[in-house]
């Protein structure tokens, strides 16, 4: 009688909270989330806007959200998920190659992001309109104004400035690009975008990677002697994380220079080891302040970390201990930062809204800016990065 009433008990908990759910795969319940939230159309919501009557627009958040897509519509085989990117994708990409929203002349890095998904769809379709748009694209790399050395500036309104986050707002799609037309010359630009970007920023005592660099060092958040941003910010080094492992998945094995891009993931991956927080698993927003009050645990910045130190054990690029550290950092992501409704939809929450630099109202790059910026629940920084975590996750275990 009593194994009778266990029985019954646990099928009504599976009931009520949707056991047929949450046998499945972490980035497929992740990316159903998304898919209930944004059936039709992703409108991306700043802090302190309101959605209502203000049209969807290209935007960098949707290309992170919707590559996770096309690498989920991959691994598990299921095409629902490509169709959904391709649904979003052609809301903006005209029939002539036209892209609506996008304005070249802005030389706004952050707008080549989606193009990886327009690559895809290429890729897939062979339909004309997306090799026109992601010829526009690259048309703006073309022009973007560019450092003495030739790293790009992050945006033409924020002259002379390298941020971390531009890295993955540019080169993998840049380096894709050069590998589907066989551009050689393209490879070396992505590799020294990466070369300088570590140069400029990282820190020789701890092996962290500051914020952005200003050449100019006029910018007031800048470092009169050496240009650079005053912070440690999780997030743009997730990105540049992220974007290391991204680009060498396009440059060939045999080029000469493709050693240089594994050193830097080695240093970087290096540091990120030692300041991964101990008991959660996790990351700091601040990463080297995780005593500091106010300072917290961060969503997005931990799941490129993970997705970056699992890809990249995964495929040789660091060390196979890495793995063990990813998969910590994975279990710490569930436990800290993952809800789950009564009917077994999931959420991410504590992702940073933004984190930049300069503006208004100004952004000084200090402590108390990064961590005064509000969170949110399901931000596509976050969600698009935790759903390529978890298949990385899969796809290490199984190997």
């Amino acid at each position: 009688m009593m194994k009778v009433k266990i029985l019954l008990l646990a099928f009504t908990s599976c009931l009520m909270y949707s056991c047929i759910a949450q046998q499945k795969p972490w980035g497929v319940r992740m990316a159903e989330t998304m898919i209930k939230t944004y059936p039709d159309s992703i409108v991306v919501k700043r802090a302190g806007e309101v959605v209502a009557n203000r049209p969807t627009r290209w935007d960098y958040e949707q290309g992170v959200l919707l590559k996770s897509f096309d690498v989920l519509s991959q691994h598990t085989g299921d095409k629902k998920y490509f169709t959904y990117a391709k649904k979003i994708m052609d809301h903006f990409v005209q029939a002539d190659g036209s892209i609506r929203t996008y304005d070249l002349l802005e030389y706004n890095i952050d707008h080549i992001t989606p193009g990886r998904v327009v690559l895809a769809l290429y890729s897939e379709t062979k339909e004309e309109k997306y090799k026109k748009a992601a010829d526009l694209l690259h048309e703006q790399l073309n022009w973007q104004p560019r450092t003495k050395e030739g790293g790009f500036w992050h945006k033409h309104r924020y002259p002379y400035q390298m941020w971390l986050d531009g890295l993955y707002m540019g080169e993998p799609f840049s380096a894709e690009y050069a590998m589907i037309t066989n551009n050689t010359k393209g490879f070396d630009d992505v590799i020294n975008q990466f070369v300088w970007m570590e140069k400029h920023v990282r820190d020789s005592k701890t092996g962290l990677l500051y914020h952005a660099w200003d050449e100019s060092k006029k910018q007031r958040w800048a470092d009169p002697e050496t240009g650079r941003a005053p912070g440690f910010w999780a997030r743009g080094m997730g990105w540049y994380a992220m974007a290391l492992v991204d680009v060498l998945d396009y440059i060939p094995k045999d080029h000469p220079r493709r050693k240089e891009l594994v050193a830097i993931l080695q240093r970087l991956a290096a540091a990120l080891k030692n300041y991964q927080d101990p008991a959660s698993g996790v990351w700091y927003q601040v990463v080297d302040k995780a005593t500091t009050k106010g300072n917290y645990l961060e969503a997005s910045a931990s799941a490129m970390f993970v997705y970056a130190l699992a890809k990249g054990s995964r495929l040789g690029y660091i060390d196979k201990s890495y793995s063990a550290l990813a998969k910590k950092g994975f279990e710490g992501m569930l436990k800290n930062f993952i809800e789950t409704d009564a009917d077994g939809t999931v959420h991410l929450v504590k992702t940073v809204s933004v984190g930049g630099l300069g503006g208004i109202p100004y952004r000084d790059g200090s402590f108390e800016y990064y961590i005064s910026e509000p969170l949110r629940t399901d931000d596509l920084k976050g969600v698009g990065p935790f759903i390529q975590a978890s298949i990385e996750i899969e796809l290490m275990t199984k190997k």
